[in-house]
């Protein structure tokens, strides 16, 4: 976890919503200065600020609706820290919980040098990221509908339909047909109408992501690229999830933050578990993960190596740990910015591989 530890004159702890924000103004002795519920405008920020230029910083929690103010602050050189609402332990395990203390205990714990921090994602790449996130979207309720149409077989005892998935598996079928009651073709009907105004529209916005990512960090996309088992939609997902390797001051802080490894819970030596696992970036667990299953198929070497693991850890620990050198191998591609060496990845246990 990293902390704020940065000295000013003036600390802004804000308590943003959608429509309002309570700022709570702090100076360096800890003194309250301001706390007021503004709304949520650029407008009434710099009102508000106006007295205190100088030597300041300004913070929120990483909600939905932080973008603007930390633009805000970018174009008028406003230092801008964002909080990480999961380590802020203390605005929630309190006994009474509203924005005017919320704002405060924000401002006591950056002025203290206790304030967790989450990455302040730039605006030039951060739509294209938001984009990629809304396609993976729609492909999850693509695949829904795909799957209920299946299940819906099985719940009426029918015949399998087969493959659906692709466009060519519903082509010159009259799928809705094959369940007698009407009621229910009018359903199924209805799911492949959808599926089929899906179809065009993902393949336009993977066109689309594609041709920003060109202009955006073509470099990275291609070393990304080379790992086999990362095609365009996981290569796209990696390169605008990390955005900056750079920002990882090691692998582990790298591995991480994509949900690789698990935190430990331990007490005057004795180990109680593990924690954290909503910590970190979900969309980078998943690539990781669908990148390892892709990796081993028909990889003969890697499935030899996988087999041992699955004899000693089991399947799922298994998967854990070749996801996790596959984070790793990651990290060092991009910071080094070398393409992916099948020796390198295997060489810890080369002798396992070609025995």
């Amino acid at each position: 976890m990293n902390v704020y530890t940065g000295t000013h004159a003036y600390y802004f702890g804000i308590d943003l919503y959608a429509r309002t924000m309570y700022i709570r103004i702090l100076d360096h002795t800890g003194t309250t200065v301001l706390h007021k519920n503004y709304p949520c405008s650029p407008e009434a920020f710099l009102q508000a600020i106006a007295p205190y230029t100088g030597d300041m910083v300004v913070t929120t929690e990483c909600v939905f609706c932080w973008y603007w103010l930390a633009d805000l602050c970018e174009q008028h050189n406003i230092s801008f820290v964002l909080g990480h609402a999961l380590y802020m332990k203390l605005i929630h395990g309190t006994k009474s919980k509203n924005d005017r203390s919320d704002s405060l205990k924000i401002a006591r714990l950056l002025r203290g040098g206790n304030y967790p921090l989450a990455y302040v994602y730039p605006a030039g790449m951060r739509a294209t990221r938001d984009l990629m996130r809304r396609r993976n979207y729609f492909v999850r309720k693509r695949a829904q509908l795909v799957a209920h149409i299946q299940n819906t077989t099985s719940q009426y005892n029918l015949h399998a339909l087969g493959k659906l998935a692709r466009p060519h598996h519903r082509r010159d079928r009259d799928i809705a047909a094959h369940f007698p009651d009407p009621v229910v073709q009018l359903m199924i009907q209805a799911n492949l109408d959808t599926i089929d105004h899906y179809d065009p529209l993902i393949k336009e916005l993977d066109k689309h992501i594609l041709s920003l990512a060109k202009q955006h960090d073509p470099t990275s996309l291609h070393l990304l690229r080379s790992v086999p088992g990362i095609g365009p939609v996981l290569g796209l997902t990696m390169l605008y999830e990390i955005h900056d390797m750079n920002r990882f001051t090691s692998r582990q802080d790298f591995c991480s933050y994509a949900r690789l490894v698990k935190g430990q819970k331990q007490s005057a030596g004795k180990n109680y578990g593990t924690t954290g696992a909503r910590i970190g970036n979900a969309h980078l667990k998943w690539a990781f993960s669908e990148a390892t299953l892709l990796y081993l198929r028909g990889n003969k070497h890697a499935e030899r190596y996988y087999n041992r693991l699955i004899n000693k850890h089991g399947k799922g620990k298994a998967l854990s740990i070749i996801a996790k050198r596959l984070g790793t191998a990651v990290y060092y591609m991009l910071k080094r910015r070398e393409p992916f060496n099948e020796h390198t990845f295997l060489n810890r246990n080369q002798q396992e591989f070609h025995e």
